[in-house]
């Protein structure tokens, strides 16, 4: 393996120092034939010693972490950002599918260190306490990137499919997901709000992408779905 590997449903490709590796409907990884997806979304290149990681689409945006979940970054449009990690986890959704794909460095500029797994009952991410209904919530739409094992692709559940996973009524649901994602909102999680601050259409995906490469949500959670199912709590 060379100084860079991309991970992508078991197939490993590795760019080379020269050339720009394009990742999208087509190129270098042709991901998926999704006309969601752009023809060249992302770029993978090398300049001064460095590895970037580019979006040159138009209209998605990715997002990018550590493999600790310490840290994580969104990928706007025309936005680039270095990869400095031993392993890099990018996660992005184009219409009702979501991507991920894994980055490995063999010479990496920062050394992850992994973080305490979180323990019981509530949970809390900075000011943010989740109750175990809220977080079922995540779980719920989550669930289908959770029980993949290793990159790949697999589609987010509906609002009204998630919730009758929880037995809950699809009112609940949504109520229930308008205050989880304002929660996030509010400390600073981008991508949750459209225009006129109200909150994202997309706010499905970009929540699961949040909770996943943050480890806000583990497969170890899943026990919620029938633990929390038809409770109305949190």
């Amino acid at each position: 393996m060379g100084d860079l590997a991309i991970d992508f449903c078991g197939e490993w490709y590795e760019p080379s120092d020269e050339d720009i590796f394009n990742i999208g409907r087509e190129g270098d990884l042709e991901v998926d034939d999704n006309p969601y997806l752009h023809r060249q979304f992302l770029q993978v290149a090398r300049y001064d010693g460095i590895w970037w990681l580019s979006n040159v689409g138009s209209m998605l945006s990715a997002t990018v972490a550590d493999a600790s979940g310490g840290m994580q970054a969104w990928l706007s449009p025309g936005a680039r950002i270095p990869l400095v990690f031993s392993h890099t986890n990018v996660i992005f959704t184009a219409g009702p599918t979501t991507y991920e794909f894994a980055v490995h460095l063999k010479t990496p500029s920062f050394r992850q260190e992994a973080r305490e797994g979180a323990s019981s009952g509530d949970t809390t991410i900075g000011p943010v306490v989740f109750t175990d209904a809220q977080k079922a919530l995540i779980v719920a739409l989550a669930e289908p990137v959770l029980r993949r094992e290793g990159t790949g692709f697999s589609t987010i559940p509906s609002s009204a499919a998630a919730a009758r996973t929880l037995g809950w009524a699809l009112t609940r649901f949504n109520r229930k997901l308008d205050n989880v994602c304002d929660k996030l909102d509010r400390v600073g999680v981008v991508g949750l709000r459209g225009g006129g601050g109200k909150l994202a259409t997309n706010r499905r995906a970009r929540l699961v992408e949040h909770a996943v490469t943050t480890h806000l949500v583990t497969p170890d959670d899943l026990y919620l779905l029938e633990k929390m199912r038809g409770v109305d709590e949190g």
